[in-house]
């Protein structure tokens, strides 16, 4: 009996350690086979096939939509995938909308809809500022690679304006060359659509947030775009005078040394920007950590809607 008990025991082990291995979900329905299908069997098509099975048969749905309209980007049928979360997400629950509005991103950009991608992080970014996404909380859990943690308001404001892992670049020239496709959410967006105006207030009020060296360099190109290469020599400048977080990261420093060679190659007379007053570095830094003791004012309001909602009845965005 205890040899059976064994057996069976040994059995469960393996047969744990197979959906462990594989990720794939423990059961016999037809989205655990489409996760099979997907991850183990390597066959997208017939994936796809039973991911439809399990959202007409109401199993898993929220996963089922979600994991298909991923295969489908896989396989370049992004507008099918598109189509697919727009007419299905109302089989899913509340919790897994912001999944999908993710998903609709990542679809936008691959097809290149700048358009609807820009209305959708506007939206969400809407929802943020009246207090629909957190459902009043502070924070919400998210989830990647298998992993859950915390994001907090401010984070995923960042997040939707601006993502802090990827520059804006161009080739060969920052002055007149193409923007090569670096989704870098909104600020990207705006810079995709040659709308730099709009992307330059998103990368100030990304600033004002969550200041950093990626984001630094992201304006100082959107002032380049504007002929206004001063204040981008100044903005960028920071960067390499450690004046930012993230200053010391390789590839920011490196992406801030092009574009200043950038722009003194094609403005020779671009000149270093005097010390305001000519007052020296010591006493301006013991002013700046006065004024940080004080702390600055603060609406209610989020910082990047101070501004952004002013510049809405102005700008054609």
């Amino acid at each position: 009996m205890d040899r059976i008990s064994r057996k069976s025991s040994k059995g469960k082990q393996e047969k744990d350690l197979y959906h462990i291995i594989h990720k794939v979900p423990q059961g016999d329905g037809p989205y655990v086979k489409a996760k099979h299908a997907q991850l183990v069997d390597k066959e997208p098509e017939a994936a796809i096939v039973l991911f439809w099975k399990a959202i007409n048969a109401g199993d898993r749905v929220d996963s089922a939509l979600k994991d298909m309209a991923v295969v489908m980007k896989q396989l370049d049928r992004t507008e099918e995938a598109i189509e697919a979360v727009k007419s299905f997400r109302g089989l899913c629950s509340k919790s897994a909308q912001d999944s999908l509005d993710n998903v609709l991103i990542d679809l936008y950009k691959k097809s290149g809809k700048i358009e609807e991608q820009i209305e959708l992080l506007k939206r969400k970014l809407r929802m943020i500022y009246q207090g629909e996404a957190f459902n009043g909380k502070p924070t919400k859990t998210a989830r990647s690679h298998g992993k859950k943690f915390q994001v907090s308001v401010k984070q995923e404001t960042s997040r939707l304006l601006v993502n802090n892992k990827e520059f804006i670049r161009v080739v060969p020239s920052a002055l007149g060359s193409s923007i090569l496709p670096f989704h870098g959410n909104l600020g990207w967006a705006y810079m995709q659509k040659s709308n730099f105006m709009m992307a330059e207030v998103v990368y100030r009020k990304a600033q004002m947030i969550d200041p950093d060296a990626n984001k630094a360099c992201n304006l100082g190109l959107c002032l380049i775009k504007q002929s206004r290469f001063d204040e981008a020599y100044s903005v960028i400048k920071d960067v390499l005078m450690g004046r930012l977080p993230g200053y010391d990261d390789f590839k920011s420093r490196k992406r801030a040394e092009e574009l200043i060679l950038e722009l003194k190659s094609t403005n020779p007379s671009l000149e270093e920007p005097s010390d305001m007053l000519g007052l020296d570095d010591d006493f301006v830094k013991g002013l700046e950590n006065l004024t940080n003791e004080w702390g600055p004012f603060r609406s209610k309001r989020l910082p990047i809607f101070e501004e952004i909602s002013e510049l809405r009845d102005q700008l054609a965005c």
